[in-house]
């Protein structure tokens, strides 16, 4: 497994940041293996992503904000470091339909995904058999409309046990309350089957069936209060014609979906997105 850090730096926009992150890298005898950055001039913010081998590094990570605070004061900045050799725990919540989910199975097994997978929650059973081929728990928790707070909370529940890293919602066909969202704050990601912001909502292949238009997307991005609403991770689209049957959208936005959605996700654990407003930035 690589074994590097990242340091995920924000800041207002000004001169001398990239010098003094490499500079401090520098000194303490880190190699850097990849930089990237932006500056948005509507915000004057500037945000940046440094990989570097800690291998020779002279600091302990463990003591790593010690030593940073004075640049981080200086420049006002916004920052975590991560691990690339650190396993985050992903729980992923479905519903009936299993693209997604046998998608984001077969990467994790193959090892495109490094991280641990240490429950499957549904509101169905359907998907059992498919959790089972791969040897991970999964968990049905039926969301009767009359119970719909009372069965969130023992979602809430196995969650605590668990204590994942983070959430992939993978058709999960519930919406999930406030409550539910503010424990995970950018931690939960969505796919929605529309490009976003066309088509919020259920049924957005219907819709666009019936509208007529010769593209149909897919939007991955983490949840936030307001439906379908939160910052934008990755999309994509495929082009479709007056041939193309409502069955036949559905199909090739089912095909768009799972590569989203996994695009998404891999970005995540590779400590790649940072966030701003209701924005990212997905570094290379």
């Amino acid at each position: 497994m690589k074994n590097s850090a990242v340091l995920l730096v924000s800041c207002p926009d000004q001169k001398g940041v990239v010098a003094a992150l490499s500079d401090f890298v520098f000194r303490h005898n880190g190699n850097i293996l990849h930089a990237d950055e932006h500056a948005d001039q509507g915000s004057n913010l500037f945000l940046m992503r440094v990989e570097f081998d800690p291998a020779e590094f002279d600091i302990d990570l463990a003591e790593f904000a010690t030593h940073f605070s004075p640049i981080a004061e200086k420049f006002r900045m916004e920052w975590r470091l991560a691990r690339s050799n650190y396993r985050p725990r992903m729980v992923i919540l479905v519903s009936k339909y299993d693209h997604c989910l046998v998608d984001l199975l077969y990467r994790h097994k193959s090892g495109e995904f490094a991280c641990d997978i240490p429950l499957i929650i549904s509101n169905h059973p359907d998907n059992q058999p498919i959790a089972d081929f791969y040897r991970i728990p999964y968990l049905s928790v039926p969301v009767p409309r009359d119970s719909k707070t009372e069965a969130e909370q023992k979602i809430l529940d196995l969650l605590r046990q668990q204590d994942p890293d983070f959430i992939v919602l993978a058709r999960y066909m519930q919406i999930l309350s406030d409550k539910f969202v503010n424990q995970y704050p950018q931690r939960i990601i969505n796919i929605h089957h529309s490009f976003l912001p066309a088509f919020v909502g259920a049924k957005p292949y219907h819709q666009a069936f019936t509208r007529g238009v010769k593209l149909i997307g897919a939007t991955s991005h983490y949840v936030t209060e307001v439906l379908d609403d939160g910052p934008i991770i990755e999309q994509d689209v495929v082009r479709i014609s007056h041939r193309d049957s409502l069955d036949d959208l559905l199909q090739k936005g089912r095909d768009l979906e799972k590569v989203v959605l996994s695009r998404a996700v891999r970005w995540h654990i590779e400590n790649r997105i940072l966030l701003y407003g209701n924005k990212t930035v997905v570094f290379d």
